[in-house]
């Protein structure tokens, strides 16, 4: 059985409390923040399962990488802290569950991983991917989605399958396209102890180092980035994105909910069906935008731009994945 990477004694000798203090969604008082993470720390329940909202920061906000945000979703299970009803909770488990075996289309070479999204294939830029193929499908899936619900135990059973799924492209080396797929390998594989078995690098890492080589201009604009909730799992991600805007001369704006504040788009209170919830993020993100005179607001993840991009258009904005800004500066 897979066993999470925790110390209960870096929580309980920590005086930054930063994993919860820092939390946006979280009213708690330093009373409060103390007493609830000796409770998580000792494995006990806490009103914080409740009380989470499963946007992964506090797996960022720890300055020890002692993995809270995991430990909490381990608790809700062990509590059986409901995040979603259970007719909701077996259609997720059924939607993204495979059926049958993976056999490759072709093995060895270089993999673009698009996750479940078959409309990323149209950015797979020939150019920008010489050599390249794509891979998707509920088979490679990494299931991270799950962790938004408090359903680890989930992704767990599913792990040896995927990673053996993976083997079999016999790949030289993949480009995660989705924040997820990376923070799977990269967070939660790590936070467990698995071993990746080949070589991966984020959609942006990759991004930076072919501008580098192929002199970008510069485009001299501002936009507005929506950092997604499964960045946040992999934190030094986004300063790979700041490099990728200086070398194509664009600016981010300094708006409220980015960088250790990023705000959930909504997409999964879209899937638990909690419209409520959804017209809640959407809102606020809509407030946000709105103080910024740009043109231009940036995704990467392609749920939170289906999510937000009706409002993004309302503000008379457009709505682009960051390939497609990098795209702009070498036409």
């Amino acid at each position: 059985m897979l066993q999470l990477s925790f110390d209960p004694e870096k929580c309980l000798a920590c005086e930054s409390m930063s994993c919860l203090k820092k939390c946006i969604h979280l009213n708690y008082n330093d009373a409060r923040i103390k007493e609830e993470i000796k409770k998580l720390a000792n494995g006990e329940y806490s009103s914080v399962l409740d009380d989470c909202t499963n946007c992964y920061g506090c797996e960022e906000n720890c300055p020890y990488d002692n993995h809270m945000f995991y430990r909490i979703v381990e608790l809700q299970e062990k509590f059986d802290v409901r995040k979603v009803s259970d007719s909701v909770r077996e259609e997720l488990i059924k939607r993204y569950e495979p059926e049958g075996e993976f056999v490759p289309k072709s093995v060895g070479g270089k993999f673009v991983h698009i996750c479940l999204f078959p409309h990323l294939k149209d950015l797979v830029y020939k150019g920008f991917f010489d050599g390249f193929e794509v891979v998707r499908g509920r088979h490679l899936f990494c299931n991270v989605v799950y962790l938004h619900y408090g359903m680890i135990s989930v992704i767990k059973e599913r792990i040896p399958v995927i990673i053996e799924n993976m083997k079999k492209l016999e790949a030289e080396i993949f480009v995660f396209f989705h924040d997820e797929c990376y923070g799977f390998y990269n967070s939660l594989l790590r936070a467990y102890g698995v071993e990746v078995p080949f070589r991966y690098v984020h959609l942006f890492e990759y991004l930076r180092d072919f501008l580098k080589a192929n002199s970008p201009k510069k485009l001299d604009i501002d936009v507005i980035y929506q950092r997604p909730c499964s960045n946040r799992l992999s934190p030094h991600i986004d300063k790979v994105v700041d490099e990728v805007f200086e070398l194509i001369g664009v600016r981010r704006v300094n708006r409220y909910y980015d960088r250790d504040r990023a705000l959930c788009c909504g997409a999964s209170f879209v899937l638990s069906k909690e419209q409520d919830k959804v017209a809640y993020y959407r809102d606020k993100q809509k407030e946000d935008m709105f103080k910024f005179d740009t043109s231009w607001v940036i995704f990467n993840c392609p749920m939170c731009k289906s999510t937000l991009e009706g409002i993004v258009l309302d503000l008379g904005k457009k709505p682009l994945m960051l390939i497609e800004l990098c795209k702009m500066a070498l036409e």
